[in-house]
């Protein structure tokens, strides 16, 4: 079991996040519980990263979106399938960058310090099985960097569902 995270703080952001996917991918390699993976994976981000809010939101019946582990300030609860940004992507099942979150049509300020956003669907059997959103307390914060190593997260935490 992983104590510690491996990275250079100071290198640029496309380095860092090669040097933590691989590290992610062994620590929930061997781990078959999902919130626990969920758990390390939202430390994860948010250490080697810096962001403001990271977390995940899980699809519960009726098509609701539940909040599920995340690190940062307490988040909203419940986000129903359509409503705001997490909403959206869970809708759509792809991946959303919104540069200005209060230019999104119907964004739910969980946080009003949250200026930037990206909000990423895991799929299973071609359905959305959970979210997972990073916001940042500045404007325009997530560019194709993000979106592609963020991505490719998405495929190791599908592959553990």
């Amino acid at each position: 079991m992983a104590e510690q995270l491996f990275f250079d703080p100071d290198a640029a952001k496309e380095q860092r996040y090669a040097s933590l996917i691989p590290q992610i991918e062994a620590l929930v390699g061997g781990e078959d519980d999902l919130i626990a993976n969920l758990a390390n994976i939202s430390a994860a981000l948010k250490e080697a990263m810096g962001f403001f809010w990271v977390g995940f939101y899980l699809v519960k019946k009726n098509d609701m979106l539940v909040l599920g582990p995340f690190q940062g300030p307490i988040a909203c609860t419940r986000i129903p399938k359509g409503r705001g940004v997490c909403g959206a992507a869970f809708e759509r099942g792809e991946t959303i960058l919104v540069p200005d979150v209060d230019a999104f049509p119907g964004h739910i300020a969980c946080s009003s310090a949250s200026r930037s956003e990206i909000v990423l669907p895991a799929m299973k059997d071609g359905e959305v099985k959970l979210i997972l959103d990073v916001d940042s307390d500045r404007l325009d914060d997530f560019d194709a960097v993000d979106q592609r190593y963020l991505e490719q997260l998405m495929r190791v935490i599908e592959s553990t569902l």
